[in-house]
């Protein structure tokens, strides 16, 4: 039995029943992790000691090795954002995301590779070099958290915790053909979470399966006092709620998501996907969207902006890189952050800095303000009319390494169908929905109303009752390729 091919949920019960020791999945991962690590640099930090938790607890996923991406504070832990000017820090505390799994009993086996401070669609931007996606090591894996998506396609954890600031959990779980959920913004607590957007960042799951993440979500969400922007919203019961009954359920396919700029095989696959639900009882029609075509730039706009903010405090002073040569305290700044940080990171502060300084406020960030609340009425009205909305992830499938980076626009309208969720704070899932002529993996998203998150992972859970796409592996594929 290969145990890595296994579901997080399926691992759990042999770890229950004792058909399987911790100590068993905790060799097998990190057998796996040895053999995959030279290939896909899926991870900053591997666990050098890795303990079996202290008995089994009630949690779902108790003793279910797993990992976090590099921008969520674990004690103790190197934790850099994949980024040169923090260094080897090591927070003296957890995220609240990491307080909650350790207490279900999760078993971390250390930090994934990432887009250096998240900020990236495919994972080439980290300190530590590219990730590169299983199913053909010449792509990318989709980023920002695409060390965790190839962890999880590569078998080489069952989940991972990733963040979503515009499609970074959604688009590199696609590229990889697994699951990847970002929940309704507020439902999962941030602190600890190293920011690059606020308004936008939310952390979610990457698994398997739809009911994968539903575990997951059931374990991280909920109020969180030193969260400001945590919900006091329901919590729990998602795992509960998977039924995959969506007889009656309206799913609206908006028609300004499958014009030019989509591949046909995407296309294809993602309508196929519409065709599953309609047979599972759904009632499936396109309607038009026409403000998905401001989402990009509104998005850009606002997550630069919020980036511009967020990373003053990198300087050298406090902790993290220090330049080494400098004469006074500007010069300190000034050669820590030119030295520490990467090309995409000052492009996106150089730009924040842009759009919020005297003179252009008004007419970039303030009109990006009043573009994203047009966006989120727009989808309020969607969601009068439909349960669920199903899209494409990505317009198309993971591109060769070095193609994006040498043309960054092209790299920025690859998230079209992503950021509009994370603008209107909605809850969205990618799950796998068929391959290309050349093997690699194509996702559809299905988008839901605030709060709607068990919706959305009922109806992804329904199309994983009638499609094994989310259980194909690499291998299976011809994946691997050098």
């Amino acid at each position: 039995m290969d145990l890595c091919q296994l579901t997080a949920l399926e691992l759990a019960e042999k770890l229950k029943s004792g058909q399987v020791t911790q100590a068993d999945a905790i060799a097998a991962a990190q057998a796996r992790i040895a053999a995959a690590q030279p290939e896909n640099n899926a991870f900053v930090t591997v666990a050098d000691e890795v303990s079996p938790t202290a008995g089994l607890s009630a949690s779902p996923l108790a003793g279910v090795p797993m990992a976090y991406k590099d921008n969520i504070c674990t004690k103790g832990v190197k934790t850099s954002c994949a980024s040169k000017i923090l260094g080897d820090f090591k927070p003296p505390y957890d995220a609240t995301i990491v307080e909650r799994l350790r207490a279900a009993g999760a078993v971390s086996l250390g930090k994934l590779n990432m887009d250096e401070f998240a900020m990236g669609s495919t994972s080439e931007t980290s300190f530590y070099g590219p990730v590169k996606n299983p199913w053909d090591l010449s792509r990318v894996p989709g980023g920002s958290s695409g060390g965790a998506a190839a962890a999880v396609a590569a078998g080489e954890v069952w989940y991972a915790i990733g963040s979503d600031t515009g499609g970074s959990i959604r688009q590199p779980a696609a590229y990889c053909g697994v699951t990847g959920m970002k929940p309704t913004y507020g439902t999962v607590s941030r602190y600890g979470l190293i920011a690059y957007a606020s308004s936008l960042d939310q952390m979610g799951p990457i698994a398997r399966s739809a009911a994968d993440c539903a575990a997951v979500l059931d374990l991280i969400q909920g109020r969180d006092p030193r969260d400001g922007t945590s919900l006091d919203a329901p919590a729990g019961g998602l795992l509960a709620g998977l039924t995959g009954d969506i007889r009656g359920r309206r799913v609206g396919i908006p028609a300004d998501c499958f014009g030019d700029g989509l591949d046909g095989e995407v296309r294809r696959a993602v309508l196929a996907a519409a065709d599953v639900l309609r047979a599972r009882g759904a009632v499936v029609e396109e309607f038009p969207l026409p403000v998905i075509r401001y989402a990009v730039p509104a998005y850009y706009i606002i997550a630069c902006a919020e980036a511009s903010s967020n990373l003053s405090r990198f300087d050298g002073v406090k902790y993290g890189w220090r330049a080494e040569h400098y004469e006074d305290l500007t010069e300190l700044y000034t050669k820590t952050r030119t030295e520490g940080f990467g090309s995409e990171v000052k492009r996106r502060i150089l730009l924040g800095t842009f759009v919020l300084s005297t003179g252009y406020y008004d007419a970039y960030y303030k009109k990006a303000l009043q573009v994203k609340a047009v966006i989120k009425s727009a989808f309020d009205e969607a969601f009068q009319k439909y349960d669920l909305l199903l899209t494409p992830v990505a317009p198309t499938t993971a591109p060769k390494l070095g193609e994006s980076l040498s043309d960054p626009l092209q790299m920025y309208l690859s998230d079209i169908y992503t950021v509009s969720v994370n603008l209107a704070g909605l809850p969205g899932i990618s799950v796998p929905c068929g391959f290309d002529a050349k093997g690699m993996p194509i996702g559809a998203q299905l988008i839901g109303p605030a709060l709607g998150d068990g919706v959305v992972l009922n109806a992804a859970h329904a199309f994983q009752l009638e499609t094994d796409y989310h259980k194909k592996a690499p291998a299976e594929k011809g994946g691997g390729r050098a």
